[in-house]
């Protein structure tokens, strides 16, 4: 390894994974694990590996000079390629809130520029430090804020809708391709690329948590006491409230075993989303709360219960119990925790 290559690196590797660790750092509510960082920048250079072949592919079908497809073809590629882990996070309720949006997305794209930068800092070994500070500051921000971008007008579109809805996402797509697309147009005036996309992008993104920080934690309140109350009516007026009707409706169509097994996992459900929203306000209060036996032993009758309900049975069940992606999301990120302790 030359010393050159000892100096440069850092300046085209570190700008985006620095500007990572800032965001991260920004989450009082600690959304993103570092397992889930760490997965989504693995995640995020697998797809830059796959761009190189993709792109090769596109340049060669569409006879397309490197010029005119760096500035339309290689964003479009590039952004949809992104934009497709994006999507199966938010089909699988992984991400939830703006903040874990914007964290995310930043983080596949810092993960695609780093190994977009690696690649070129040993193809051209020769090229001058301006043009890792470019690639450091400008190509590799602009990656990250691009699919962070994207993650937040994703979620923004999506958060009130359960079905998975494919043209709800084209409105953040269409803005992540628009950005790259800009940013590869001013490449004769690299520098003037540079500025923009630090000034821009931080900005954008720092905007987002200043806006998304107090509204998560309204939404937590809420959400709080709409299951305290749940929970309360499930203990003293089930009956005559819209999930005991439900229940009793179900009693018309699974026997009484089953019946009962549904009621147990809507009450469980509730604690556990309870629980969740309970560590994320401490969190955010500044403290440390620990994962507790309780907390595994809670998910482990979770599951019991839904083998328990069948397939059938929870399909029949699932649209009436409306649980926003929010609530999956939290308890996806408490079940994470409670298996990393176990």
């Amino acid at each position: 390894m030359s010393l050159a290559f000892t100096l440069e690196a850092p300046i085209a590797l570190a700008p985006a994974l620095v500007f990572l660790f800032v965001l991260d750092r920004l989450d009082s509510f600690r959304l993103v694990s570092l397992r889930t960082a760490v997965l989504t920048l693995a995640a995020g250079g697998a797809l830059a590996v796959s761009a190189y072949f993709v792109n090769a592919a596109a340049m060669t079908l569409t006879g397309a000079d490197i010029g005119t497809y760096t500035r339309y073809g290689a964003p479009i590629i590039e952004e949809a390629l992104k934009a497709a882990v994006m999507i199966y996070l938010f089909a699988r309720a992984r991400i939830g809130f703006l903040i874990d949006a914007a964290v995310v997305g930043f983080a596949v794209g810092t993960g695609f520029a780093l190994v977009e930068n690696l690649y070129y800092l040993y193809t051209f070994p020769e090229a001058n430090v301006g043009v890792w500070i470019v690639r450091g500051f400008g190509t590799a921000m602009m990656h990250g804020g691009a699919t962070a971008i994207f993650g937040v007008l994703a979620q923004s579109w999506t958060e009130r809708h359960t079905k998975f809805e494919p043209a709800l996402y084209v409105p953040g797509l269409a803005a992540a391709v628009a950005i790259h697309s800009m940013f590869n147009h001013l490449l004769h005036a690299p520098l003037v690329a540079t500025a923009a996309v630090i000034l821009l992008v931080p900005a954008v993104l720092f905007l987002v948590f200043a806006k998304s920080e107090h509204r998560i934690h309204n939404w937590l309140l809420k959400d709080h006491a709409d299951h305290e109350r749940l929970l309360a009516t499930m203990s003293i007026e089930f009956a005559h409230s819209e999930a005991g009707r439900f229940v009793s409706e179900l009693a018309d169509k699974f026997d009484a075993v089953t019946t009962a097994d549904i009621y147990a996992y809507m009450r469980l459900h509730a604690e556990l989303v309870l629980r969740a929203e309970d560590l994320l306000l401490a969190r955010a209060g500044g403290a440390k709360p620990e994962i507790t036996a309780a907390d595994r032993d809670g998910f482990d009758r979770l599951h019991a219960l839904e083998r328990k309900i069948g397939k059938t049975a929870l399909l029949a069940i699932w649209p009436h119990l409306h649980y926003s992606r929010e609530e999956l999301a939290e308890l996806y990120e408490l079940e994470s925790r409670t298996r990393r302790h176990a």
